[in-house]
């Protein structure tokens, strides 16, 4: 009799045995109630508002921030994408100090981030293509050349482009990969192994003094392609004197010359630019040519350093040919991550 009362109470909309609540429940119960009724809500983290606002400005308007002192502008559009980690945790400190504004403020910064680098996010690879090519830098100091060339070719390009080679360490790439690539060429330090014939072949002057960039045309099955190899000067960062970059800003500009009067419709551009595409100093090359990684590749595609990859500076770019897919391979033993990618030659009437 007790049982049938007590069902029928509970059956009847009385308050029952309590439901458990979740930890994330608790959690929003608790932010809800010490937000509510709180007038200081929107007085407070006028900072972390600001600083939310610098951050939006900074990446939406990077190309301004002048590149006289230290190359600061450079320096800022190596690492754009990296800006993005300040905003959870400007969203994290707004919740602490409860503050309506600087959360708000957070959605700022959040919007600029996701309009340059959301569309990063997908996998835009699709199948197809008539060329893979793969490029490397192998690293001059690569303690087994041999292997790391196995491993490269392993990707089944048609072409490869290999950057930093060794004088002393020439012969044993040329061994590792004859097995696959009948044709190569060697010029200063970079190298281009194909699985076709190379004609054409030539130093390109990127005003270094020596040689660390070449041109040949690749006569592949679907057509002609000019491929270009560099290795552009490497940039340091000082105290003293900031994102040291003036050489290889020069030597891209000659890269870029040298591309804008190639005469063939195909033409890609496989090598260690040292630079990324937000970074205004390569805009003599990177405005007559797409980035393969930002046109169809999946995810940032960084490929420098190996241990712990913050940037792409390891380039393929394309002009005429359609990109396909594109993407990193696993690391060898050099500093650098392979880069590699699909494309589709074009003709006159595409």
């Amino acid at each position: 009799m007790a049982q049938q009362a007590y069902m029928t109470e509970t059956d009847g909309g009385g308050p029952g045995p309590e439901r458990p609540v979740s930890p994330f429940r608790r959690l929003v119960d608790r932010l809800g109630r010490g937000w509510r009724g709180d007038r200081r809500v929107w007085r407070r983290g006028l900072v972390l508002a600001a600083c939310a606002a610098l951050l939006a400005l900074v990446m939406l308007g990077h190309s301004h921030i002048p590149n006289r002192i230290g190359n600061l502008g450079s320096l800022t559009e190596t690492f754009l994408p990296w800006l993005g980690l300040f905003i959870p945790l400007l969203l994290v400190l707004a919740l602490v100090r409860r503050s309506a504004t600087a959360l708000i403020a957070t959605i700022l910064p959040a919007a600029v981030w996701l309009n340059l680098f959301g569309g990063l996010l997908s996998d835009k690879n699709v199948p197809g293509g008539d060329l893979t090519v793969v490029t490397h830098n192998v690293n001059a100091d690569n303690p087994d050349p041999a292997r790391t060339a196995r491993d490269v070719a392993a990707a089944g390009a048609d072409v490869l482009a290999l950057e930093e080679l060794k004088a002393s360490k020439v012969p044993a790439y040329e061994s590792a990969l004859a097995p696959t690539y009948k044709h190569h060429a060697v010029v200063g330090t970079v190298g281009l192994w194909s699985k076709y014939p190379l004609t054409d072949v030539k130093a390109v002057d990127i005003r270094l003094g020596w040689k660390r960039a070449m041109r040949a045309t690749v006569s592949s099955p679907a057509g002609q392609v000019a491929v270009y190899v560099a290795h552009l000067p490497s940039v340091r960062v000082k105290m003293e004197a900031g994102f040291t970059a003036r050489q290889r800003d020069k030597s891209a500009d000659a890269l870029g010359e040298a591309i804008a009067g190639e005469p063939l419709r195909n033409v890609v551009l496989l090598g260690d630019l040292n630079g990324t595409m937000n970074d205004r100093a390569l805009n003599a090359v990177t405005s007559q040519m797409r980035s393969t990684q930002g046109a169809v590749g999946s995810g940032f595609g960084f490929s420098w350093p190996a241990s712990f990859p913050m940037a792409r500076i390891d380039q393929i770019l394309v002009r005429g040919a359609e990109p396909e897919s594109s993407w990193t391979l696993p690391a060898t033993a050099s500093d650098h991550l392979p880069v590699a990618a699909r494309v589709t030659l074009t003709t006159p009437s595409d």
